[in-house]
């Protein structure tokens, strides 16, 4: 059988589940473009630019069962791209990114986008291949496929020179897709080692990461038993729900709220589950886990590489998470009361919403106000998308997430311009879910085309666009320990404009008495398969706790000489103006 290797690149994705493409057409890949049009399965989606292409497909892999996949030209394509691989490359997130390649049969030096695509990908993704003939594509996605979706799960690249796709080929021989079954489990003794480490420990703590998010039931389950306050990584927010009275919040230690940070002041012991203890995720490394650590993670780099755990875990959570579970029922004949911790957890997080309520935002839009209106305004599986900036920790704060999967940010990489396209992939892999996104001014004006995407395709979206005229975290950063601002003042954006421009709505909530009326106009615009810009006139004079506790433990951790020069600084600008 010959078949061209552009044919070939079709049925492959089609075989893998593939429901959505993103890239741009280009010499090197319309024979796979003109493919994908035949496809009853896949849709091929034109975007604006690749890095956006990158945060969509990201968003198909966060919030779905189907893998994101990239279709791009091979050097700029790449290079443009490489940005949203690498957020999914840190943030462990499976992706597979396809171009095309130059040709292989001529002999010709100096083609057009020549270049070792294989090196250029090589720190962004977990492998790297370059399929030499038709025979090789079929088992070579399928294995890209394989190595993307296990272990900890990251981008891949595949090379597809583009001889090969334009010409027949003998197909070979392969098998159907490698679906991987169940990883394998931690040593028995070692599961009843943390079950009896956590079991016996007078008060115990849960962290949970991103990698916890296919162990929801049993980290309830788990929570309730130990009576334990749940905590979450920044990635990891949706994973465990916020009404539940266990939770607390984003981190534990001084960078997190009221809640968490109490709540976590006398624990004993903690199971971590799915988290990496990085950087946003500890605050700058302020939150320290007790000696008496419990720590289930899919990668074994992971364990020790910042603090050491009394029981190592390795393997998938959503199966190592059910048996552990077994091992706490048997020790445990009833579940801890945890009603006191519960009233203490419910007491502070009102008192902080409270101090949100109450500060002064004068003619601006106050933080809190806004958040309490969108959590009454969205349904409990609204999908929220944050970019990368002060907003998202505002969100992370003060907007509950109940359902799973509802909340996506970069994370690790921590990319600005990650929400707008990420909402379009994610819009697109979960047709009936109300989906917004966050993002400030900054973050708007990177990758706002996108936009058009949304438009082209009749989504239904809502951008809130937190607009002070600001790169306001690093902003404050400034402000805090320099006492001025550079290169974070940003250019006048006529946001009514820009979304008339795109064909888009727009809505301005200006002070705190637009809010209601705003979020309800721009969320009944998206029921209608509008795309809606919401221009928020955002007051950042109050910093969150993330903020003001991260300068804090970063200024803690320098030596003597450079905290006086860093507070000499300070105190002079702020006298000398």
């Amino acid at each position: 059988m010959k078949k061209s290797g552009a044919f070939l690149v079709r049925h492959a994705l089609e075989q893998l589940g593939v429901r959505f493409t993103f890239g741009i057409p280009g010499v090197h890949n319309t024979e796979i473009y003109d493919e994908l049009a035949t496809s009853q399965l896949i849709r091929p989606l034109l975007v604006t630019h690749e890095a956006g292409a990158a945060f969509m497909a990201d968003a198909v892999s966060r919030t779905s069962d189907s893998i994101g996949t990239l279709v791009v030209v091979p050097a700029a394509g790449l290079t443009h791209a490489m940005s949203g691989i690498g957020e999914a490359f840190l943030d462990g997130i499976p992706m597979l990114v396809i171009s095309g390649g130059i040709r292989t049969d001529t002999g010709r030096a100096y083609q057009l986008h020549q270049m070792d695509q294989q090196a250029l990908m090589a720190p962004v993704t977990k492998a790297q291949f370059k399929c030499l003939s038709q025979a090789d594509i079929v088992p070579t996605l399928f294995e890209a496929h394989r190595v993307a979706t296990t272990g900890e799960p990251g981008p891949v690249y595949v090379e597809v020179p583009v001889n090969i796709q334009m010409m027949k080929g003998t197909a070979g021989e392969w098998s159907a897709p490698l679906h991987m079954g169940s990883a394998e489990l931690p040593a028995v003794q070692d599961i009843e080692a943390a079950a009896e480490l956590l079991a016996g420990a007078g008060k115990a703590g849960i962290f949970a990461g991103w990698g916890s998010r296919g162990a929801r039931e049993s980290l309830l389950s788990i929570a309730e038993m130990l009576g334990a306050p749940v905590a979450t990584s920044l990635q990891g927010l949706s994973v465990f729900p916020h009404d539940h009275p266990l939770h607390t919040g984003m981190g534990f230690g001084p960078a997190s709220v009221p809640a968490a940070e109490n709540a976590f002041s006398d624990i004993d012991a903690m199971l971590a589950v799915g988290v990496r203890f990085g950087e946003i995720a500890t605050g700058s490394y302020g939150a320290k886990p007790p000696q008496n650590l419990v720590h289930i993670d899919i990668n074994p780099a992971v364990m020790g590489a910042n603090f050491k755990a009394s029981v190592e875990l390795v393997g998938d959570a959503s199966q190592v998470m059910p048996e552990l579970a077994k091992a706490l029922h048997r020790r445990l004949q009833k579940a801890k009361d945890y009603s006191v911790l519960a009233a203490g957890i419910s007491s502070d997080k009102d008192k902080y919403r409270q101090q949100w309520l109450d500060h002064d935002s004068g003619a601006r839009v106050n933080p809190g106000h806004f958040f309490g209106s969108l959590d009454a305004a969205v349904p409990d599986d609204v999908i929220l998308v944050a970019d990368d900036g002060n907003h998202t920790f505002l969100t992370a704060e003060l907007m509950p997430m109940r359902g799973g999967r509802s909340f996506i940010s970069p994370t690790d990489f921590n990319c600005m311009g990650y929400c707008v396209p990420a909402t379009v992939g994610a819009r697109l892999a979960n047709p009936g879910r109300v989906v917004c996104g966050i993002v400030g001014d900054g973050g708007l004006m990177m990758t706002g085309f996108e936009a058009l995407t949304a438009v082209a395709n009749n989504l239904g979206l809502v951008w809130f666009v937190f607009a002070d005229g600001e790169l306001s975290q690093i902003a404050q950063m400034q402000e805090a320990t320099m006492n001025r601002k550079t290169c974070t003042i940003l250019p006048p954006l006529d946001i009514a404009a820009f979304a008339r421009s795109v064909g888009a709505a727009f809505v301005a909530i200006d002070s705190n008495e637009d809010i209601g009326q705003g979020i309800s106009e721009s969320l009944s615009l998206a029921v209608e398969n509008k795309a809606v810009f919401v221009r928020v006139n955002i007051d950042y004079s109050k910093r969150t706790r993330f903020t003001s506790g991260a300068v804090k433990t970063n200024f803690a951790s320098f030596d003597l000489p450079t905290k006086l020069r860093l507070a000499g600084r300070a105190l002079f600008r702020k006298f000398s103006g």
